[in-house]
């Protein structure tokens, strides 16, 4: 039994295809005509005017994260270590107490993200069971000149306000 063979012809045999250099240069080229027709007529560039022009947010847009309160004012998280668990980064640190209010038996004490560890992926949010951790904050630049401040508390994540109102993100939510 003899095997089909189908010989290829190889590329680049030639001597044009040979010597590279031609071909670099001709790369060359069109990045310099693009590069002066840019410069010359520049109405057809796209270019942000960021941060004078902040750019415009979708509601699904996953930014820096909150968390949510009940309309008393105390914290809708349970403690029950979803968010923690499924985080692949394992940024997220809880600390839990007992709660006294009468909502639920417990309430975070300690609540950590360490937002250079984040991947800003989602899970937490999808994991939490009462919508407590939400990432609708709209805030996009998170920035500072030391390490301990990327390390957001329980504190600074409740005072975090929304970026939509309650209807845009159950409606963008669906």
């Amino acid at each position: 039994m003899g095997a089909n063979v189908k010989t290829i012809e190889r590329k680049g045999s030639t001597p044009q295809e040979r010597f590279y250099l031609l071909e670099i240069f001709k790369g060359m080229a069109t990045t310099f005509g693009h590069f002066i027709r840019n410069l010359l007529d520049t109405r057809k560039l796209y270019v942000r005017h960021y941060p004078e022009v902040k750019p415009e947010i979708p509601v699904r847009w996953r930014g820096r994260h909150r968390l949510t309160t009940h309309p008393d004012g105390t914290v809708k998280c349970v403690a029950c270590f979803m968010c923690q668990t499924n985080c692949p980064a394992n940024c997220i640190m809880i600390e839990a107490g007992e709660r006294y209010d009468g909502k639920t038996e417990k309430m975070p004490v300690k609540f950590n993200i360490d937002l250079l560890e984040c991947i800003y992926c989602g899970y937490c949010v999808e994991a939490c069971p009462v919508d407590a951790i939400r990432m609708d904050t709209g805030i996009y630049s998170v920035i500072d000149n030391n390490r301990e401040s990327f390390v957001i508390g329980l504190d600074e994540l409740l005072k975090t306000p929304g970026a939509f109102s309650e209807e845009e993100y159950k409606k963008g939510g669906a």
